[in-house]
């Protein structure tokens, strides 16, 4: 992979797919170790997060088929990727990550960016309205 280019797929699933950098970071964490049972309090603690954020975190990547709670404890959590096309993409953002550090961290925050514009352009005021 080039130093500049991101692959389109890998591209668009973390402008689609990757809201913050703490989830990404939060999915590094459970996929470099996939047979470790996550806690919420030390995903918190690896991840210099106060306990709810993790929580949340945690609870968006099981929403979204990155991660499970472990049975019969549910503030317990595992990377489980819902599907083999799915590992592989986390696989492939991990490998983009990296390699393009600064370029896939500036992509998240364009995002989020975007998104705090769009939010801020709803309340300007225009002459036309």
């Amino acid at each position: 992979m080039n130093k500049k280019d991101l692959p389109d797929d890998v591209r668009r699933f973390i402008l689609t797919s990757v809201p913050s950098v703490p989830y990404l970071e939060a999915i590094l964490l459970l996929r470099a170790e996939p047979d470790t049972a996550w806690p919420i309090p030390a995903v918190a603690r690896r991840l210099y997060l106060a306990e709810p954020v993790a929580a949340q975190l945690l609870q968006a990547l099981a929403g979204a088929g990155i991660a499970r709670t472990e049975p019969g404890a549910p503030d317990v959590f595992l990377y489980r990727p819902a599907s083999p096309e799915l590992a592989a993409m986390l696989d492939a953002v991990a490998g983009a990550y990296s390699a393009n550090l600064v370029q896939v961290t500036d992509l998240i925050h364009s995002r989020v960016d975007r998104r705090a514009q769009q939010f801020a352009d709803a309340f300007r005021w225009r002459k036309d309205a």
